[in-house]
């Protein structure tokens, strides 16, 4: 059986650069290690889940200026298929720094910029002309998009057949759910707002989810618990998968991980509660590493080896 062609879209890329020092002291010049570089934004980081479990995907993203060839250079190293769209405007840059001292982790993330007419035009048309089994669409948004550009985009790629992914958050994420997409991964206070309430309980999740199917807007829910683990929803079967207890370095990318992995066991075939499984797996071994590293492929495999025992 054909494994299927995978897409991800991340309109807000960004190079992520990395470094350690020690003690954080205000108004003194703090020393810091060599930095480390690497593509970052929801969509790099899930094809580069994908290509550490051995998948394939096209990773659409927009680049502008030095930085933006920084990130497709680093994409090509990483043997990964890209797709820029050329922007006047820079890609951003973010910062993340780990305290050897306090083993504290800061992350500074800066905004996007805006889009020209021209430039939204290109990304519609790119994914128009850029047919596959799925795309990914997850990250924030750059300043001055309409909260239904996400929407745009699912509608034109639902057009030849695609099956859409979205994880975002916000007001992006209540619009694009419009489109009745494949699979939505809201965490579970996303999925509160989404239901009108400020908070929800483990045990109302798999209610609340279901709602969402009724209304059409997507097929499978699948809903991040954080430490507890997540679980999917759909019209006919729901699979909680409790998160392995491990010891945390970092957050960053583990969100972006489990993404990966389940569009990776979706595109390999496997069954939803695999699907689940192996996405889990894959954001909690993510959480084992410090920085943008994203996870271990020996940990993934540990971590599920465990679990379906």
């Amino acid at each position: 059986m054909e494994n299927r062609k995978i897409v991800t879209l991340t309109l807000n890329p960004s190079l992520d650069k990395s470094t350690h020092f020690t003690g954080l002291v205000p108004e003194q010049k703090l020393r810091c290690e060599n930095p480390r570089y690497d593509a970052g934004g929801g969509g790099i980081n899930v094809s580069k889940a994908i290509a550490k479990l051995g998948g394939t995907s096209t990773c659409v993203y927009t680049s502008g200026g030095p930085i933006g060839e920084m990130v497709t250079e680093i994409l090509q190293q990483r043997g990964i298929e890209n797709v820029a769209i050329k922007t006047k405007n820079w890609t951003r840059e973010n910062f993340i720094a780990f305290d050897n001292a306090t083993k504290a982790q800061y992350q500074f993330g800066f905004p996007g910029h805006a889009f020209s007419e021209e430039e939204k035009e290109a990304i519609l048309k790119t994914i128009k002309e850029l047919p596959s089994d799925y795309l990914v669409i997850t990250g924030s948004m750059n300043e001055g998009l309409p909260t239904d550009f996400y929407l745009e985009i699912a509608e034109v790629a639902k057009i030849s057949g695609t099956k859409v992914i979205v994880d975002t958050s916000g007001e992006a994420l209540q619009v694009v759910l419009e489109a009745g997409i494949y699979l939505a991964k809201p965490n579970i206070g996303e999925l509160a707002k989404l239901m009108g309430v400020e908070r929800l309980e483990l045990s109302e999740v798999e209610k609340a989810a279901k709602t969402l199917l009724e209304k059409g807007y997507a097929e499978i829910i699948v809903v991040s618990l954080g430490a507890s683990g997540a679980i999917l929803v759909t019209k006919d079967v729901t699979e909680f998968v409790a998160a392995p207890k491990v010891e945390k370095k970092s957050t960053v990318g583990a969100g972006d991980s489990m993404v990966g992995g389940m569009v990776w066991a979706l595109s390999q075939h496997k069954t939803l509660k695999e699907v689940i499984q192996i996405g889990v797996c894959c954001g909690t071994a993510a959480t084992m590493n410090e920085g943008t590293q994203l996870f271990k492929v020996e940990d993934v495999e540990r971590l599920l080896g465990e679990m379906q025992k």
